[in-house]
């Protein structure tokens, strides 16, 4: 194969090369001339056979048919062959030469334009400096259009499956809203019949919450004060130390051999470093937690919030120019900020318009409304309204003592009318004759008495029916008591349904008492019935506080045409790509911190056959060779351990009470 021809303007009829010969490569052992000489001969025998077979005996005999005819119908045809040949072989050797010359002479002008191998910043700065080579905006507008082509995708493909699933299913339920990645930041979601026309309208009740822990951009309230939003980023930047140490630990362990830190194992080695960036001695100016910022620098902005009084502002106090680096990097106002734009940008896309919006921007609260008369008998039957909140630990607290209160309102109210309309029937009652079981029980009163009495106690040891309290209301079952932590996440499940249910009683009873008439008080007693009941599912509706954790809350009531559900399947597209653009999402810790074991990774990924060894007696018996390296490293690696830092790998056998002490 040395001596093969490697060039293709080499020819030679018997030497083998790569391209260009009868002997090329190319023909894989194939007898050119022998192919050749075949063709010619089967043409002119063709010839030959078809000249005898037309031409009269008489032409036949004056012809040299079997001698000089035959030779020159050959000749003529190797003479016509080769010269179509040599034409051929001639113009595609041009073609691939003028190509090959135009390749080589590109990738020479590729490699002639890269004079210098600094990096392209360093070039520039050496140049004219960064500020005057600047492709910032550039890349702005480069990802701006990247993103607005995604965005438009994405709402395609939205579409395109929420249509799709409404043909497979032909049913609208809580899933037409929210996909599955983003189900669990569904508070509530509730379809029911429109009041007014429930044959042909749905009335949807839907609430978000997503929480501060899964904002991309954290928010803050507007009064928050300048020295916790400082300590605040200097927590982020702890945790993120941390957890560059921790993975540093755990490369460490598993270069020497040792096994990978389980989840909780994680946990405790990050609770194990807080320590080393910050502590609790506040007074101590040389604490830890002055590290980032100094407690000269900290005193200054106690207290400090949104606004400074006029009176007081000093351009050239150090409490002004803290407050303004914090103003500048627009931490206070940006993720509320980031959330609003979102939306309504969102709702602008998808043709969801809207004639209503109040931003507050103070208390951190957006309403939007798709038609701003709020009298539902004036409203089209597609229309939604929209309320974006933030939550706070306090204002959560606020809410749930509002929302106790109303409970109980409610409690009182319908209890006072459950007890007037008992009145009334009570009073209605004739006394001469039985109406019911209370009735009954009152008139036999005295005989089951006496027969009670006459049993001894020494047999039964059960006191007097009319003796024991009466604690079943004959409406629902008891409710167990309520533990601590049932106490501060109440649900009220159980006082709702007594108050549904007692309602339904008290028109029952109406219904009883006045059969087919209606006088005045059964007027008045249905007018307030009514009444409570549309409150109480009003109040019913609502989201309970209790059920809310700190963060964004989206709280979106939709009315649309069942048949139709122009808005719903519009608004689901809204609801996924808001989530999308302002939440993380859920985040399993176990498998957002998971990576790719390095102990896994081999290093002859790439295929190589390369093997080297350090003596000739490894290259003898590479199997014995890699058996003990790997013997004796391992044992080595277990061996060692890591300076300044705990051993909390599992190990065999049993611990001892000294190890636990340790950990």
């Amino acid at each position: 194969m040395s001596d093969m021809s490697r060039s293709p303007n080499v020819f030679h009829p018997e030497r083998p090369s790569a391209v260009g010969s009868r002997n090329s490569l190319a023909q894989d052992g194939r007898d050119q001339k022998h192919e050749y000489d075949q063709l010619i001969s089967e043409e002119a025998d063709k010839i030959l056979q078809t000249i005898q077979t037309k031409l009269p005996e008489e032409v036949l005999q004056r012809l040299d048919v079997m001698g000089g005819l035959k030779e020159k119908l050959y000749n003529y045809f190797n003479q016509n062959y080769q010269n179509m040949f040599n034409r051929y072989i001639t113009t595609t050797e041009d073609e691939m030469v003028k190509k090959i010359r135009n390749f080589i002479d590109k990738e020479e002008n590729k490699a002639l334009a890269r004079y210098t191998p600094k990096e392209i910043a360093e070039m520039l700065d050496q140049i004219a400096g960064a500020d005057k080579f600047n492709t910032g905006e550039i890349e702005k507008s480069i990802v701006n259009m990247y993103g607005h082509l995604q965005g438009h995708i994405q709402r395609g493909m939205n579409d395109l499956e929420n249509e799709t699933n409404s043909l497979l299913r032909q049913k609208t339920d809580v899933g037409a809203f929210i996909r599955g990645e983003n189900a669990y930041s569904v508070v509530k979601c509730a379809f029911k019949d429109n009041s007014s026309k429930p044959k042909t309208v749905t009335d949807v009740k839907l609430s978000v919450n997503i929480l501060d822990s899964e904002l991309i951009s954290p928010i803050f309230q507007y009064q928050a004060t300048v020295e916790y939003l400082i300590k605040d980023q200097i927590a982020r930047t702890i945790t993120n130390l941390i957890d560059q140490e921790v993975e540093k630990y755990q490369d460490e362990l598993i270069d020497e051999g040792k096994e990978e830190l389980g989840d909780t194992e994680i946990i405790f080695e990050k609770m194990k470093r807080v320590t080393n960036f910050t502590d609790d001695d506040v007074d101590d100016e040389t604490s830890k937690r002055y590290t980032f910022l100094a407690k000269d620098l900290m005193e200054k902005i106690e207290g400090l919030r949104a606004e400074i009084d006029p009176t007081q502002f000093d351009p050239l106090n150090i409490r002004e120019n803290l407050k303004k680096i914090i103003d500048m990097e627009n931490i206070r106002n940006r993720g509320f900020n980031t959330a609003v734009n979102s939306l309504t940008s969102i709702l602008d896309t998808s043709k969801m318009g809207y004639q209503y919006v109040e931003n507050l921007k103070n208390a951190r609260e957006l309403i939007v409304r798709e038609y701003e008369d709020t009298e539902h008998q004036n409203l089209p039957d597609e229309r939604y309204q929209m309320r974006l909140k933030y939550f706070d630990a306090e204002q959560l607290k606020k809410e749930q003592d509002a929302y106790d209160e109303q409970l109980e309102a409610f409690r009182r109210e319908i209890q006072r009318l459950y007890d007037t309309v008992e009145a009334v029937y009570a009073t209605g009652k004739s006394n001469f004759r039985v109406d019911d079981y209370e009735d009954l029980a009152a008139k036999f009163q005295k005989k089951a008495r006496k027969r009670r009495e006459a049993i001894s106690f020494e047999e039964s040891g059960d006191p007097l029916v009319q003796e024991m309290k009466r604690t079943w209301n004959e409406i629902t079952r008891f409710k167990a008591d309520s533990t601590d932590v049932e106490k501060l996440n109440q649900t009220y499940l159980h006082e709702k349904t007594l108050f549904r249910k007692m309602l339904n009683a008290i028109r029952d009873r109406i219904t009883q008492v006045y059969g087919f008439q209606n006088p005045k008080e059964r007027v008045v007693l249905d007018q307030r019935v009514r009444f409570l009941k549309s409150q109480f599912e009003d109040f019913e509706y609502l989201i309970n506080p209790y059920h809310i954790q700190s963060g964004l809350l989206l709280d979106v009531d939709i009315t649309s045409i069942k048949r139709k559900k122009y808005t719903l399947n519009s608004m689901a597209n809204v609801l996924n790509e808001f989530l999308h653009g302002v939440s993380k999402g859920f985040q399993d810790a176990a498998f957002a911190a998971f990576k790719r074991r390095r102990s896994t990774v081999r290093e002859d990924i790439g295929m190589n056959f390369e093997t080297t060894y350090d003596d000739g007696v490894a290259a003898a018996d590479p199997a014995a060779s890699t058996s003990s390296e790997y013997s004796s490293g391992s044992s080595a690696a277990h061996s060692a351990s890591v300076k300044g830092q705990a051993d909390v790998s599992p190990k065999q056998g049993n611990i001892d009470d000294d190890e636990l002490q340790e950990l």
